[in-house]
């Protein structure tokens, strides 16, 4: 199973964007980790069945080969404070990151509309899922 935690892993058009937006949180004063960018589909699949099948919460609606992860242009993240990860989505660091994350051109999915997922960022180059299953190339 691969759950990588590294820029490098991630498409080269989505590298610049990722490594903005850690930049920017630096600026800004806040420490931010990725807990997740690259991730194959067996990685997924185990993500998938928490709280279903295997103990632990529900994290995730996709499915191996239904995440951003495995087309290498989603990362999860998480702001440190005090030597900390802040889960807590309510505080009002992650509004912070969640804006300064926007603003390098990444899609944040605390903005969707069902099952939000605060510490996810994507950049799709407007492909779905689909498009990416079907051999679609984010550019």
């Amino acid at each position: 199973m691969i759950n990588s935690r590294v820029i490098t892993d991630l498409l080269p058009v989505v590298q610049p964007m990722v490594q903005a937006f850690i930049n920017a949180c630096a600026a800004a004063d806040i420490d931010l980790i990725i807990t997740s960018s690259y991730r194959d589909a067996e990685s997924q699949d185990a993500l998938y069945a928490q709280g279903r099948t295997t103990p632990g919460y529900v994290v995730t609606n996709a499915k191996g080969g239904q995440s951003y992860h495995q087309y290498r242009c989603a990362v999860d993240v998480c702001p440190i404070v005090n030597g900390k990860c802040v889960w807590d989505t309510t505080q009002p660091i992650w509004a912070k990151v969640s804006t300064i994350g926007k603003a390098q051109g990444l899609e944040w999915a605390g903005d969707w509309v069902s099952f939000k997922e605060m510490a996810h960022f994507q950049y799709t180059g407007g492909l779905s899922i689909a498009d990416l299953q079907s051999g679609g190339t984010i550019v």
